[in-house]
């Protein structure tokens, strides 16, 4: 055997925990957050530019108001009706094509916000399943759930409506405050002059908000992760009698999220109840100079009367603004957790078209001086040195602890060991591309999980491609139509959220028959007959010989039953492989084997 190569994956990769990206800057995470979903960046000019036409509608009506006041009611020789009327048809023909020009805007925000964030969900959750198990496990599976769920619900409604209503803001901001120069530039500067200290709070008040709605999204992941563990967890709650003790955990965690909500909300209103007092300041003062430069003669009363509508459109926008950039806030800090589950490196990563794609056949397994430490934790397998040849049906034994699950998950790559290497007929696993792995090895877990559809559809799970008839084939072959006959709808029977309509031996049924459906080169099994009756643990037996029966098999057996009608058993203590060889060979032998099989037939005969 050639000299065993080491590679160690880069320190905190390997398990790193889901981070939330809150040292990221609100515009940083902004323009993150458009680099992975382009599709809100595309077609944006045009959408400003609508956005300035729908700002129009609105800004053409003080205009009228001067016009009509100045040149039509007080025009000289009394009022013109004619002027008046013209101007008012006028006025509504725009308003009507700045409101054609703002349902555009809205209709373009929202395709564009929809397709950005189904982009920043899928490649969120495709990076989930690029992390190792122990990384996800560093998360509960609510919180989760929820980075790529309600995290992004927030941005949405911010990007569809928030965005929008920035956007308006922003043209009606430069449009007013252009006209009102126009009309006065002193009056304008007492708006600017008034509003100053706003702007100042309102930089003050951002990063707090900030870190408020960032506890917001964190707690709204803790009540998602309990709800989701009470509900899964309902029958083991029922079975010990703590549901008042659930109850108090699931009220701790909504009155965390409450408490959060209404400090943030708090300072939300704080900001936009200090935006309206400036607003009213700011009209007082403007229509006290309006009055004296009025009275001098340096303005007329349409000017006047003009001016003081600007100045409600320049503070609508501007108050329209402060509560917008709060929601932004809230919309922020989804993302930042959303980027977070994106930016957590990708430990067991596809290595998509670099990487080997094998051909079917006879596959031969090695464990090549293979170590593997969980982080922060001691080594809990080392000198792993394995060769498994081609239909060769290996048993992995040891005590709880010792390490033989961890060889299954370095095996079927759920993990990639700390150093050595794990090789299918001599290729790295890392070096495999994902659908090439996973058409030759398949897992079939302790428990298998089943999704809520029929029974079809769960054995099909393991090859999309078969039909009926390929699927009742296969239950044949295994032994399992009989089985299936006596279920009230066969193959279309619903099988419910995570199989529950069925026994946990059914469902292990379902997993095997969905294995050998898939018809792997290599099989990696949990011990499948724990925790089942003897009638069913027969079928099952009876199932998994035809599974196992022509391709190479490594099971992980807690039965010790598994291991004497293995080829090979490997026995694993203290994350060492300390024996291997046939059973017949290792009983006798005097090592830990041995000692294992002793006990294992003594608890057997106390049994029976």
């Amino acid at each position: 055997m050639t000299a065993p190569t080491a590679r160690r994956e880069p320190e905190g990769t390997e398990g790193s925990r889901i981070g939330g990206s809150q040292e990221m800057g609100t515009l940083d995470t902004l323009r993150r957050g458009f680099e992975l979903s382009p599709e809100l960046r595309r077609g944006l000019g045009v959408t400003v530019v609508l956005a300035l036409v729908a700002t129009v509608g609105r800004v053409l009506i003080p205009f009228v108001v001067q016009q009509t006041t100045d040149n039509g009611i007080m025009a000289t020789g009394g009022p013109d009706v004619g002027f008046v009327l013209t101007a008012i048809l006028l006025a509504a023909g725009v308003v009507l094509l700045t409101s054609f020009a703002q349902y555009l805007v809205n209709l373009r925000l929202f395709k564009a916000a929809e397709s950005g964030l189904a982009t920043l969900r899928m490649t969120a959750f495709r990076h989930i399943h690029d992390l190792s198990v122990l990384t996800q496990s560093t998360e509960r599976r609510g919180a989760l759930v929820s980075r790529v769920t309600s995290d992004v619900d927030t941005i949405s409604m911010f990007v569809q409506f928030g965005g929008l209503m920035l956007l308006i803001s922003t043209a009606q901001i430069v449009v007013a405050t252009t006209l009102m120069v126009v009309y006065s530039p002193l009056l304008a500067g007492v708006v600017y002059l008034c509003f100053l200290p706003l702007v100042v709070l309102i930089r003050w008040f951002q990063p707090m908000l900030g870190r408020a709605y960032g506890e917001v999204r964190a707690r709204v992941g803790d009540m998602l992760g309990a709800i989701s563990e009470s509900v899964v967890g309902a029958v083991t709650i029922r079975a010990y009698g703590v549901e008042e003790r659930t109850a108090a955990r699931m009220d701790a965690a909504i009155e965390d999220h409450r408490r959060s909500a209404i400090r943030a909300q708090v300072r939300s209103v704080l900001a936009f109840v200090s935006g309206q007092s400036f607003a009213g300041l700011t009209t007082a003062v403007v229509l006290v100079v309006g009055t004296v430069l009025a009275v001098d003669g340096r303005i007329s009363l349409g000017e006047l009367l003009a001016f003081l509508f600007l100045v409600n459109l320049f503070t609508q926008p501007v108050l329209m603004a402060t509560e917008i950039l709060n929601e932004m806030q809230n919309a922020v800090a989804g993302w930042r957790r959303v980027i977070g589950v994106i930016d957590t490196p990708a430990d067991v990563a596809d290595p998509g078209e670099e990487g080997v794609d094998q051909e079917r056949g006879p596959i031969t397994v090695e464990f090549e001086d293979v170590a593997y430490a969980y982080p922060g934790g001691e080594t809990v397998l080392r000198d792993v040195d394995v060769t498994i040849a081609p239909r060769t049906r290996v048993a992995i034994v040891g005590e709880t602890g010792s390490g033989k699950t961890t060889m299954a998950k370095l095996l079927t790559r759920l993990m990639d060991p700390t150093s050595g290497r794990v090789l299918l007929d001599g290729v790295d696993l890392r070096a495999l591309r994902f659908d090439s792995l996973r058409r030759r090895v398949v897992m079939v877990p302790q428990e298998g999980f089943l999704f809520d559809q029929t029974l079809v559809d769960n054995i099909r799970f393991g090859k999309p491609t078969a039909n009926d008839e390929d699927v009742a084939l296969a239950l044949t072959e295994l032994g399992l139509d009989s089985w299936v006959e006596g279920l009230p709808h066969g193959l279309q029977t619903q099988v419910g959220q995570r199989g529950e309509s069925l026994s946990a031996g059914e469902r292990q049924l379902v997993a095997i028959a969905r294995a050998y459906l898939a018809d792997p080169d290599l099989l990696v099994l949990d011990e499948a007959t724990s925790a089942v009756d003897p009638s069913t643990e027969v079928r099952i037996q009876r199932a998994l010989e035809g599974l196992t029966r022509g391709r190479t098999s490594v099971a992980i057996a807690h039965r010790l039953s598994t291991a004497e009608a293995a080829d090979t058993v490997i026995v694993v203590d203290q994350g060492r492989v300390v024996e291997e060889g046939p059973h017949r060979d290792l009983v006798g032998r005097g090592g830990v084997y041995t000692a294992m099989y002793a006990s294992w037939a003594s608890q057997q005969q106390e049994g029976s």
